[in-house]
């Protein structure tokens, strides 16, 4: 990644406009605390104080004050010298063009950092601002991702109890209808929002979480391998030590002598 420019608690005028048909020839990722108008696809929007907005590299970049307002913002301008990284960071699903209304201390915080690095003599400044970046990126996804109508979705807290629920007692036995039945969905409604939220359906994430407890037995614990497997939930030892090796690409024993020769 790289940062081309950057800039912090900048105050604009009433007759504020930023007008660049052929955008800046860069992403540009703008802070602003104040309303403000922007114009995407012919439509102008007015945005809340409080607003994250990022143009993808050759969009017109069209943005004004509020009439008999000014305009306060951060801003970074950047790039990616690799197309594949490139390519990664366009795949990620967080969103351009779409204003996002987030808390901004902490991402001004970021923007002072990376503007702070930049211009520095540090050995290792243009890592340094890049993870500043890469971390503001991924708070906005976050939040771009979890966010109903400005507010936290609730199927999201809803299903992260289950997920709560296997991690920490990963031995006590569920499948998808009773776990959708728990958070009072249909069945297919769970399992598509589950693999939304999470990125692996609710089975895949359970097997995770019991062949995890069953290495925490293995290398912590003196139970016999049967025991273990019935202690992480497992009904067959045949069906435990398939699904651990593909997890693990070892057998129970062969994983638990592993760990014993690391101690």
């Amino acid at each position: 990644m790289i940062i081309n420019n950057v800039g912090f608690d900048h105050c604009h005028d009433a007759d504020f406009c930023i007008d660049r048909p052929n955008g800046s020839g860069d992403y540009l990722l703008l802070l602003v605390r104040t309303q403000a108008v922007f114009e995407i696809d012919g439509i102008e929007t007015i945005t809340p104080a409080g607003t994250v907005f990022i143009y993808p590299k050759g969009r017109p970049q069209r943005y004004r004050c509020v009439p008999l307002n000014v305009f306060e913002n951060d801003w970074v301008h950047f790039d990616f010298d690799d197309p594949a990284e490139e390519e990664e960071f366009l795949n990620t699903g967080i969103p351009f063009e779409t204003p996002v209304k987030m808390e901004l201390e902490f991402l001004s915080y970021c923007v002072k950092s990376i503007a702070y690095e930049k211009y520095s003599d540090n050995v290792c400044r243009s890592e340094s601002a890049e993870l500043f970046m890469r971390l503001m990126l991924i708070k906005i996804k976050e939040k771009a991702l979890y966010t109903v109508s400005g507010r936290r979705s609730s199927q999201f807290e809803l299903i992260s109890t289950i997920r709560n629920k296997i991690y920490s007692r990963p031995y006590e036995q569920r499948n998808v209808d009773s776990a959708a039945h728990e958070v009072r969905m249909s069945r297919s409604a769970f399992q598509h929002a589950y693999k939304k939220h999470f990125g692996m359906t609710f089975i895949e994430d359970l097997v995770k979480s019991r062949v995890s407890y069953a290495k925490m037995l293995l290398s912590t614990t003196n139970m016999n391998i049967n025991d273990v497997s019935m202690g992480s939930g497992y009904h067959s030892y045949v069906h435990f030590a398939r699904q651990f090796k593909e997890q693990t690409g070892v057998t129970p024993s062969e994983f638990r002598k592993n760990a014993q020769n690391i101690t």
